[in-house]
């Protein structure tokens, strides 16, 4: 009989926020299941979503939403345990914990964490909400301290670690690329369109109005430059609103959400590709641009000073500084040379991450979690 492992997410690769820790958990367990495993989600609804439903043969239950998901999905944990047997519960903490161990007591957790909030909570959500994640954060350690945890990042393991983790129980697994999809172009132009872009949703706390800021510096050297935004999100009406009112909307580009191979367009387009964000658990969009060929400028935060390889494959800039990041922009702008060495390491730096080798490794602390392997 297979193994029966349970992920309890807030949302599922089919949820229209779906992102980065989203693929990442998607990637990996579609190919665990092939292993000796049953993968069952525990997932947040959203409007026209199904309370039931399968993808790729895992199977989704989806229960409450953004705001009551965590009671939701404490219940129905406890009722599933009660009917039908969970070999292992993983937890994918990227915005809450659910303290599973408290439910289900019998039963081995793995948190797999991308990163933790902590103070950064406080400048993206309302004052109440941002206080609740916080607090529901500081009794990690308590809660789950026979557990492990998969961390993104050195970054997260660190956190981890200072928050009283056991460093034993720690293990960094980096997350793996679709090297399918991602490829940089036939014919690498020497000289391409100034253009750089930001690709992903548009959050209060990515901070993506830092390269609008630096536009009117940037145009000054570079005047033909652009800054493509391609993403979704409920920042965007701020952005478009600052973009206007900074009359920027020939420099400024909404392009929306683009997938496969529209995305893979943009990304040949562009020389850059610019992550402004406080702190991120690894920057998966930064692997993924690399490998097309797009260099990386990036806020030196915790996650994107570890798949920023600075000098090598981008460059990275105080958080903040709108000044060290204009002029970090305009060098990759104006010096083909400079972009063209970035590139093509950044390009060798990209292959070196496979979702084959993600999976192997989670399998390897799976079966070290649950205590021996599944038989397929």
């Amino acid at each position: 009989m297979k193994r029966h492992i349970l992920i309890i997410s807030y949302r599922d690769i089919r949820h229209p926020q779906w992102g980065g820790a989203e693929v990442i958990i998607y990637e990996i367990f579609r190919r665990i299941q092939h292993q000796g495993y049953k993968i069952s989600f525990l997932c947040g609804s959203f409007p026209g979503g199904p309370s039931r439903d399968e993808i790729d043969g895992m199977q989704i239950y989806r229960v409450g939403n953004l705001y009551n998901f965590n009671f939701k999905a404490a219940l129905f944990l406890r009722s599933m345990a009660a009917r039908e047997k969970i070999d292992l519960v993983v937890e994918d903490i990227n915005k809450i914990p659910f303290y599973s161990p408290l439910f289900v007591k019998n039963t081995p957790t793995l948190c797999i964490v991308p990163h933790l909030f902590g103070t950064t909570v406080f400048k993206e959500a309302p004052f109440l909400l941002a206080a609740y994640v916080y607090l529901y954060e500081q009794f990690i350690p308590r809660i789950y301290k026979r557990s492990h945890f998969s961390a993104l990042s050195g970054t997260t393991r660190d956190d981890l670690i200072s928050r009283g983790i056991p460093q034993q129980h720690i293990h960094l697994i980096r997350s793996g690329i679709d090297h399918d999809l991602h490829v940089p172009p036939s014919e690498r132009p020497s000289s391409p369109e100034p253009i750089f872009l930001y690709l992903g949703r548009l959050k209060k706390y990515k901070r993506i109005e830092l390269p609008i800021l630096a536009m009117p510096t940037i145009l000054k050297t570079v005047p033909k430059a652009q800054y493509w935004i391609v993403g979704d999100g409920d920042y965007r009406p701020q952005l478009e609103e600052l973009t206007t009112r900074m009359g920027l909307k020939d420099s400024v580009r909404f392009l929306g959400m683009r997938m496969g191979r529209d995305k893979l367009d943009l990304l040949h387009k562009s020389r850059i590709l610019v992550y402004t964000s406080p702190k991120e658990g690894w920057g998966l969009s930064v692997i993924e641009a690399n490998a097309t060929g797009c260099v990386a400028v990036a806020s030196n935060s915790p996650g994107l000073r570890e798949s920023v390889r600075h000098e090598e494959t981008g460059l990275l800039v105080p958080h903040g500084d709108v000044k060290a990041l204009a002029a970090a922009l305009i060098r990759l702008l104006t010096d083909n040379q400079l972009w063209l060495r970035m590139s093509r390491e950044g390009v060798k730096w990209a292959g070196e991450f496979h979702w084959e080798k993600s999976t192997r490794e989670t399998l390897n602390l799976i079966e070290h979690v649950i205590g021996s392997p599944a038989v397929p």
